[in-house]
């Protein structure tokens, strides 16, 4: 077996690794993702400009992170390593003006935005989450990438894949999106980057709301998944998810005492710019449960249409 690239790191802030990591993963029984049973380790995958790579990552009692990768690209991701544990973002300069979200700040000091520096990985899954619930989206993006995606380089746990590159992706059957649960409009959008995907790369490089509009040239690719993308490949701290079915609502409630539609959540974040998104993932881990007062969204199973 290939040894390892391996690298120790050490930040000069206080680091909530599996907090910061977090967003990466799509639900339980994400196939790019693993956590040890002791908790001691996380293991990712992920596409790479020089091939798949296995990332493990642990931590030592004094907060030194020890990273190994294995694979074509594993000299590329940890490169990275700081960069995706939230080096690059500057939480110290965001102003609370909310008591609840103050007091969040203060709760989750280790709590940074990372940027995997990877527009691809990020893309596909956000765009399978558009427009249902995230059960349905988690469930297609595993069978996707277990069917589709290559075994995991190095000593990975059992079962873990990494995701369609784009040439791959390319090359899926429509039967098989269909069996996966994907309806035409999402196959679409996924295709159609897949196509340009080497251009996307470029919009972690631009950042802001440069990269998003870049994103946004292909169709499918609307504001909510640009943001979705931008929140996790380049660490966009403005990035809101506008149109989330949940969001608006959830900021509403925790700020305003009511519910809003996305017209009213960017006046409510509007003193937060240029940090609003960080604002709402304060919101989101605060710990605040919005009432509810409906029943809950039922998934639709799309390979039954």
């Amino acid at each position: 077996m290939t040894r390892p690239v391996e690298r120790e790191w050490r930040p000069d802030f206080r680091l909530d690794l599996t907090g910061v990591l977090a967003p990466l993963r799509r639900g339980r029984g994400d196939p790019t993702w693993r956590t040890a049973a002791d908790g001691a380790a996380i293991w990712r995958t992920g596409t790479t400009p020089d091939g798949a790579a296995t990332l493990r990552l642990s931590r030592r009692a004094d907060g030194t992170v020890v990273a190994a990768a294995w694979g074509p690209g594993a000299a590329w991701t940890v490169d990275r390593l700081p960069q995706l544990l939230g080096a690059g973002d500057d939480p110290d300069s965001f102003v609370a003006h909310h008591p609840l979200i103050a007091d969040a700040a203060r709760r989750l000091q280790g709590l940074r935005l990372g940027a995997t520096g990877r527009v691809w990985d990020q893309l596909f899954p956000a765009v399978l989450e558009q427009k249902v619930t995230g059960t349905e989206a988690h469930r297609s993006w595993r069978e996707l990438c277990r069917r589709f995606g290559e075994p995991a380089p190095g000593p990975a746990p059992e079962g873990m894949r990494v995701p369609p590159t784009p040439v791959r992706t390319r090359e899926i059957p429509d039967w098989e999106w269909h069996g996966a649960g994907v309806d035409s409009a999402r196959r679409r959008a996924i295709l159609a980057s897949a196509a340009v995907a080497h251009r996307l790369e470029t919009a972690a490089e631009l950042g802001g709301e440069e990269g998003r509009i870049l994103l946004r040239r292909v169709p499918g690719i609307g504001v909510w998944t640009a943001a979705e993308i931008a929140q996790r490949a380049w660490g966009d701290a403005d990035a809101v998810s506008f149109g989330d079915f949940h969001i608006p609502t959830v900021v509403g409630w925790a700020l305003v005492g009511r519910p809003l539609d996305d017209v009213g959540m960017l006046e409510v974040l509007a003193p937060y710019a240029p940090q609003r998104h960080r604002a709402v993932r304060y919101v989101e881990l605060s710990g605040f449960r919005r009432p509810r007062f409906g029943p809950r969204f039922s998934p639709r199973d799309y390979r039954a249409m």
